[in-house]
């Protein structure tokens, strides 16, 4: 079986949450299928780091899609050509995007609907490409793979699709991320926020990552104990806006929030482990990868009561209202205070994590690709 698949988003030291889907499920699925070949469709020159094994061809197709003009030339054009050289047997794309310029096999991995749930954050040219072509895609899909049972009911809600069309396949963690001893974490502590424990928030910055409502209620949280915590921010700062701007400069603690940037892997999973808690208080998530790479180092979680998260935090972690300055900075003061119920969230962390793993999540994946083309026989 000839497999090609849209690699787009396997760009070395720059794996967001979809891309480190994409690099953790291929590594596994091509070395443990030998017997398959895989075409990886790439949109520039590409790391050798995602040349698992002997059984993957690459390829790279211009233009870069950057753009929804590039987007369409890339998917609609360039995309079928490979599919026809390489007469491959099925269409694998990690990220949700089709070609609709083909007959092949298709397989979208659609991680969340958010651009139809919160279009206002989302550039107008960009969210009418969105709305024109995820539909198309989704018809277009001889199955769906998606990460959690409430972007599944999102799909079937929004799109209509048979539920029985969609596999839930959930998201991992890498081994990096685990438990790290208290001297290496005060050694990462000097490194990253100047000696201090601190409240952890990781993602690329978006306005529907509520980063707004974490500066204020972090605001309230050092009004209302005397600490040295500090708020350290992971994530480049792609779509900052006024508003996430207007909060820092009014905040009297804004020398105690510290924003790193992108970090390496190596670093993620050493900042995490060593944080007095993460906060993640999203408006929307497909899945919520942090809260699971939190859990594996043994680190408690803040997160919101909606969207997916509860079904991936169960619980095992400390649930706030979104919308609610108060919510989120009563459960930081809670879990700043109490050491006991730091504890009791880690030791129900560590029973909840063991239902997420990249091995378990791959075979779901192949399982999927495996019904697609029973059904089309």
């Amino acid at each position: 079986m000839i497999i090609a698949v849209n690699a787009r988003l396997l760009l070395q030291d720059k794996l967001e949450g979809i891309g480190r889907f994409a690099n953790e499920t291929l590594k596994i699925i091509t070395r443990k299928h030998p017997e398959h070949q895989f075409i990886f469709i790439f949109d520039r020159p590409y790391s050798k780091e995602f040349i698992y094994s002997s059984n993957i061809t690459p390829v790279v197709c211009f233009p870069p899609a950057r753009h929804p003009v590039l987007w369409f030339l890339f998917f609609e054009i360039s995309i079928p050509r490979v599919l026809r050289k390489y007469k491959a047997d099925l269409f694998l794309s990690p990220d949700g995007w089709l070609s609709l310029n083909t007959r092949v096999i298709s397989l979208p991995v659609i991680h969340d609907l958010n651009f139809f749930h919160m279009p206002e954050f989302i550039p107008w040219l960009v969210r009418k490409y969105y709305h024109y072509f995820f539909p198309r895609f989704i018809r277009k899909a001889s199955r769906i793979a998606t990460v959690s049972s409430f972007s599944r009911g999102d799909i079937v809600d929004l799109f209509n699709v048979n539920p029985m069309q969609i596999d839930v396949v959930y998201n991992g963690t890498a081994k990096t991320f685990k438990p790290i001893h208290e001297e290496e974490q005060n050694m990462v502590r000097e490194r990253f926020s100047q000696g201090s424990p601190y409240f952890l928030f990781i993602g690329l910055i978006h306005p529907r990552k509520n980063l707004t409502s974490l500066i204020t209620s972090f605001e309230q949280f050092k009004q209302s104990v005397n600490s040295n915590v500090k708020l350290l921010v992971v994530g480049s700062r792609k779509w900052w806006t006024q508003d996430m701007q207007k909060a820092l400069d009014e905040s009297y603690f804004k020398d105690d929030i510290i924003f790193t940037g992108r970090v390496t892997d190596a670093d993620l999973s050493l900042i995490t482990a060593s944080a007095l808690a993460l906060v993640y208080a999203s408006h929307f998530e497909g899945f919520g990868i942090p809260i699971l790479e939190a859990m594996y180092c043994d680190t408690p979680v803040i997160t919101s009561e909606v969207s997916s998260l509860p079904e991936v935090g169960g619980d095992a972690v400390m649930y706030v209202n979104p919308a609610s300055v108060d919510s989120i900075s009563g459960a930081m003061l809670s879990m700043f205070c109490d050491v006991n119920l730091r504890k009791q969230f880690i030791e129900k962390a560590r029973i909840q994590r063991e239902h997420f793993s990249w091995e378990r999540t791959s075979d779901l994946l192949w399982n999927c690709i495996e019904k697609c083309l029973v059904s089309t026989k």
